[in-house]
């Protein structure tokens, strides 16, 4: 045990939790950003009952994600959580009114148009709050003795905004792919149709947001382009390319789970992306894991809490979606 580089595990824990997030939350909230260009009544309804089983479940991970940085990274949760509170609070803020919406939507069916709309305005916030933020921390945090020492909207700027419209595209594109596998006539042909233009809209949203990066501090520009590193992280932006031609040819060929498949490719390599640019860093650019990390013993007892209960929460949660396995039509899944 002594040998563990606990921080390390933690931090692999903590990415794979977040980017089960994205995954699984992702083509939720992207419906929901979907919503209002779906033909109100069976388009819609089949959308949104695509995501019913699945929608609370997946913030499981938000969670899981988020408790692990107070329990294990409190020193980066403490930096973090003051910079990025607006952010935060709109975050959760959209996720509850989205949350109740979902609720609602059925129970009035006079006022379903405002629940849409209530679904459609939170899924788009949540996004926008998550995308802002991981710009926020890309661009840096100030800190002095250990504690933030920036202003309340230090988070904003053109980069910030930049990523937050990046994650609002890439969540609809996951949102489009998801409801071309999981629901069929007018509905499937709609989302093949957007998943076109939104799959064009991600990639160009992934080359600006790649190629402002480097230049935000010296760095990333380091980690990207010096010898020999280079040779591996060429990597990240050639698999891109590649994803990007298979997820075209995939919705040219008619294709239901490909696309699918592919756009969540795209999202995993931003996510090696990110972590590229700020590692060792855990708040860019002057904390590393290490620094700041919990005391050991307590990172030892969570993580023998953590080996109990993730293969728990992923045993749950593949079970959900393989009772829910099949196509949905406007009365549920069939």
């Amino acid at each position: 045990m002594e040998q563990l580089d606990l921080p390390l595990i933690w931090a692999g824990l903590i990415c794979f939790a977040i980017f089960a997030y994205v995954v699984l939350d992702g083509f939720d909230l992207g419906v929901g950003i979907l919503s209002p260009v779906l033909e109100p009544g069976h388009e819609r309804d089949q959308a949104i009952n695509s995501i019913a089983p699945f929608w609370d479940g997946n913030e499981t991970w938000l969670v899981m994600g988020g408790g692990g940085l107070l329990a294990v990274f409190p020193l980066a949760y403490a930096i973090i959580l003051p910079a990025t509170y607006p952010l935060m609070i709109a975050m959760l803020l959209g996720l509850v009114f989205r949350g109740a919406a979902f609720e609602f939507r059925w129970r009035d069916p006079r006022h379903q148009p405002l629940w849409d709309l209530i679904i459609n305005i939170g899924s788009t916030v949540a996004a926008l709050a998550q995308g802002i933020t991981i710009g926020a921390i890309l661009q840096g945090i100030k800190v002095e003795n250990n504690a933030y020492a920036g202003g309340w909207l230090d988070w904003l700027s053109p980069f910030s905004i930049l990523t937050g419209v990046a994650v609002v595209i890439g969540y609809a594109l996951l949102g489009a792919t998801w409801l071309i596998r999981k629901t069929e006539g007018g509905c499937q042909r709609h989302a093949h149709r957007l998943a076109y233009w939104l799959a064009a809209a991600t990639v160009a949203a992934i080359i600006a947001v790649s190629l402002a990066t480097p230049f935000l501090h010296n760095d990333y520009w380091r980690r990207w382009f010096e010898m020999p590193q280079v040779l591996l992280t060429a990597q990240v932006p050639l698999l891109v390319a590649i994803c990007t031609g298979v997820l075209f040819w995939s919705l040219n060929k008619g294709r239901e789970l490909l696309p699918f498949v592919m756009a969540l490719a795209l999202f995993l390599l931003g996510f090696i992306g990110l972590c590229i640019s700020i590692y060792p860093n855990m708040i860019p650019p002057s904390i590393s894991l290490w620094e700041a990390a919990a005391p050991r013993d307590s990172q030892l007892f969570l993580l023998v809490g953590a080996v109990f209960i993730i293969p728990v929460i992923l045993g749950y949660t593949g079970w959900a979606y393989w009772v829910f396995r099949g196509k949905v039509g406007t009365e549920g899944y069939h």
